[in-house]
């Protein structure tokens, strides 16, 4: 049955928020258990129920999304939504950002004397000076020393192009399906996934580059540490966008979505382009300047 336009949309008791409780908690105590040298099972069961709590859940979703079950009410509800989601990311990656601009603004020029510090930075460290990316180090015994900085103009300059243009071929998509092209709104979305799906691989390959060649590791002081935290997250979301932009793919080949009807692929279109605005951000302050 149709939602009324003007009623208040009430959901049924489901059992995926339980489920999907149960496979977090799993997942979480099965992973904390194998690095404490435990085996994988436990975790790969977690992350089992997970999948197929998500599988069932937003199937259930479309299924109602496509027998009109859901009206204004509930289209706005589902944007706030995903707007806050998207608010919380950009936390998560502000608190990252904050700690690279604490770590280069403050604490090492701290470290060579910089605010009256003179004293403390001689006690310290004697021979440190400050500069970024921080390589060079006293007690180079306990870091796993980089031989010099990841550049910016090779794969991280393709894979900001790569990333920029996918940017393009999802708006472009976004276009034809509010004009009903179907055939350019599949062309879009497919050049985006493989666009995404191409980032990733490229960044797999800069990790090898960086792991191997010059010796950029977690361990290698502050320097490593924030590369890797920042772009590795940034990787992460990368997949899980370029994962959701699949499934769109698939659910506008089949003809779910209409010019009027389609917040789902306006939402990780959202989503895209929030990754994309965060790896300009890495490009110049982690890699460029």
């Amino acid at each position: 049955m149709s939602a009324a336009a003007d009623s208040y949309y009430v959901p049924h008791g489901t059992k995926w928020p339980i489920i999907g409780s149960i496979g977090l908690s799993t997942t979480v105590i099965g992973f904390a258990n194998y690095l404490h040298g435990s085996s994988f099972i436990m975790t790969g069961i977690g992350l089992a129920i997970v999948i197929f709590m998500m599988y069932g859940w937003f199937g259930q979703v479309v299924n109602e999304s496509m027998n009109g079950m859901y009206n204004a009410q509930v289209d706005m509800s589902f944007r706030w939504g995903m707007g806050w989601f998207i608010f919380s990311e950009v936390m998560f990656f502000a608190a990252f950002f904050g700690a690279l601009f604490y770590a280069r603004a403050f604490s090492i020029p701290w470290l060579d004397g910089a605010s009256n510090n003179a004293d403390t930075a001689k006690l310290l460290w004697p021979n440190f000076e400050a500069a970024w990316p921080l390589i060079q180090m006293p007690l180079t015994e306990k870091f796993d020393v980089a031989k010099h900085a990841m550049g910016a103009w090779g794969l991280p300059a393709i894979n900001t192009l790569v990333l920029l243009t996918s940017g393009v071929t999802v708006t472009w998509a976004h276009h034809a399906l509010k004009k009903n092209n179907r055939n350019h709104l599949v062309m879009g979305l497919a050049l985006t996934v493989a666009l995404g799906f191409l980032f990733v691989g490229l960044q797999a390959w800069e990790y090898s580059h960086a792991y191997n060649e010059l010796n950029l590791k977690m361990s290698s002081g502050i320097y490593g540490s924030t590369f890797y935290l920042l772009t590795g997250f940034h990787g992460f979301h990368v997949t899980m966008g370029a994962t959701m932009l699949l499934i769109i793919l698939i659910r506008s080949i089949k003809g779910h979505f209409t010019p009027e009807n389609h917040f789902a692929f306006e939402a990780v279109a959202w989503y895209w382009h929030f990754v994309d605005v965060v790896w300009l951000g890495l490009f110049i302050f982690v890699y460029w300047i």
